[in-house]
């Protein structure tokens, strides 16, 4: 490994640059990056108090292999906002599943990779109706795309400051992220909170049956929430 020197530096500008691993020609980190960032990951397995990652991990094991981390520069001589759009729409194509970046790129679940039907529900969802009492959750910091059903309902259930005798009296569960309702539940019971998670409720369910799902599911409920709002917790019906 070896420092770039300030010519190329001057060159490179702005970049988007892969890790991959050599034993199995994967990628497995995906940045952007200024300078001599592109190095810094590997000076940093290399000392013993770098907090031991994923991405470090898998750096380490390479190296302890006697094999180097394979340095790929996708593309160079960018904007900083270029840049980050680049990194954002790899990491998108590559799935977080796939790679050990800790977080998504800039701008990735507002404008990122989605599947057309999501588009068409982001810009066309109807507003919501409610003839049922329910309550609505908010998982704008836990919700992804491509989340599966269990990781979904993961997110939805836990754990929550609630009024419980409204929660008791709302049978139904909204899953909502950026104002659309994702998932409909039914609640069976609510587990009250513990030395673990004092004043956080969390409650077991199931996908709301199909009638009642249908009246709800891919819903917008933004004019429900007020502008500014922090709460994720909304009472309707």
């Amino acid at each position: 490994m070896h420092k770039l020197s300030q010519s190329t530096i001057e060159k490179l500008g702005y970049y988007v640059y892969l890790l991959s691993d050599p034993r199995t020609e994967k990628i497995f980190y995906v940045g952007k990056g200024h300078g001599n960032r592109i190095n810094h990951h590997l000076l940093g397995a290399l000392e013993e108090n770098t907090k031991e990652s994923d991405k470090i991990k898998t750096i380490r094991k390479i190296q302890s292999a006697g094999l180097e981390v394979g340095l790929t520069i996708l593309r160079h001589g960018l904007t900083e906002k270029e840049a980050f759009e680049i990194e954002s729409s790899v990491i998108d194509l590559i799935g977080m599943k796939n790679l050990t970046n800790l977080v998504l790129g800039h701008y990735s679940l507002e404008r990122g990779k989605m599947m057309l039907k999501n588009i068409e529900i982001e810009y066309e969802a109807e507003e919501a109706v409610f003839t049922d009492r329910a309550m609505l959750i908010r998982i704008n910091k836990l919700y992804r795309y491509d989340m599966s059903d269990k990781e979904l309902y993961e997110a939805t259930r836990k754990y929550w400051i609630i009024n419980s005798w409204r929660a008791r009296i709302s049978p139904i569960i909204c899953a909502v992220y950026a104002g659309i309702i994702r998932e409909v539940y039914m609640v069976r019971a609510w587990i009250p909170p513990s030395p673990k998670t004092p004043r956080r409720w969390s409650f077991v369910g199931a996908i709301a049956p199909e009638d009642i799902r249908e009246k709800y599911i891919d819903k917008s409920v933004k004019h429900l929430f007020k502008k500014g709002s922090q709460n994720p917790i909304r009472y309707v019906g």
